[in-house]
């Protein structure tokens, strides 16, 4: 309990109930977690299943609309799917790429952040050069590129089976030198500080001094970083499942959902595209907004000006 009550206590949480952007931020989040982690129990169709679905169902309007069924709230795509069930399994893939993702680029660029800032010289030069030769191409240019060959190489079929893997590998793979740099700028500064030194004379092993004292010390920024990142890596299968690189639409994410209504946009069904839309957009600020107020929070000298 005395635990509890000083988690309560802390300014961390006081800052957090003093900023109602925050709260609602997190509320919304959490929101969406909850729906797409509970979406086999509240969602009203699974749309993996085709004996749930029915073609005659198909493009009907949300509910609101004259020609809406109370039992399709949303309305229903093209292929008779309720709009509700999709987003809700829809969001959850998405969140699943946008987290696994996020890790893979903290686990390989965090290594890599730590290593490089500890040894300095040419391993230092080495992987920020490769970082620099990384960054000079765009994560959709390197992900179109890998995701195509594999899908020529190997067929749609299988890629449809390991849409999720590549999407979380390509991603994370290619965003890993954001948490580099970070990384090894924090570890510059910390590795002169005193008790850095006072592990090295009791004869601390290289690892164990970067990973069980300077790591951390750097947790912060990586925890901002990590929170942006998640969104960037949402919008990035979103756009590549826009471009038919990402989930196939058996497997519908957020961008996926998008593509499959788009082509019915101007034929009236609006609603196909725009309400997953609207739920990407609100699922990314609220990322961003999160995120931003962890920045500030985090941060001392912004807490000072504050």
């Amino acid at each position: 309990m005395s635990a509890v009550r000083a988690a309560l206590q802390s300014n961390f949480v006081y800052r957090f109930l003093g900023d109602p952007v925050a709260m609602v931020s997190a509320g919304v989040l959490l929101l969406f977690v909850l729906g797409a982690a509970l979406a086999p129990w509240i969602a009203p169709q699974n749309p993996y299943d085709p004996l749930q679905i029915d073609i005659m169902d198909s493009e009907i309007p949300p509910v609101w609309q004259a020609e809406g069924e109370a039992r399709f709230v949303f309305g229903t795509d093209a292929q008779g799917r309720d709009m509700l069930s999709t987003i809700l399994y829809g969001t959850g893939i998405s969140l699943t790429i946008g987290v696994f993702a996020v890790l893979l680029q903290g686990l390989i660029g965090v290594t890599i952040g730590l290593i490089s800032g500890y040894y300095g010289g040419r391993v230092d030069g080495f992987f920020m050069r490769l970082a620099d030769i990384q960054l000079s191409f765009s994560t959709l240019m390197v992900a179109i590129i890998v995701l195509a060959v594999f899908q020529a190489a190997f067929g749609v079929g299988l890629y449809e089976e390991l849409a999720i893997i590549m999407l979380i590998l390509v991603i994370g793979i290619a965003e890993w030198p954001q948490y580099a740099r970070t990384v090894r700028a924090n570890v510059l500064a910390e590795k002169e500080k005193e008790y850095v030194d006072a592990a090295r004379v009791i004869g601390l092993s290289r690892l164990r001094i970067m990973f069980r004292h300077i790591l951390p010390n750097t947790l912060s920024p990586i925890l901002v970083i990590s929170t942006v990142q998640v969104a960037n890596a949402i919008v990035a299968e979103a756009a590549l499942s826009f471009l038919g690189l990402g989930m196939p639409v058996t497997k519908p994410s957020l961008g996926s959902l998008i593509r499959a209504g788009f082509e019915f946009i101007f034929s009236g069904t609006w609603w196909i595209t725009i309400i997953p839309s609207i739920v990407l957009i609100v699922l990314i600020l609220a990322i961003n907004l999160l995120g931003d107020w962890l920045r500030d929070v985090l941060n001392p000298r912004l807490y000072k000006e504050t």
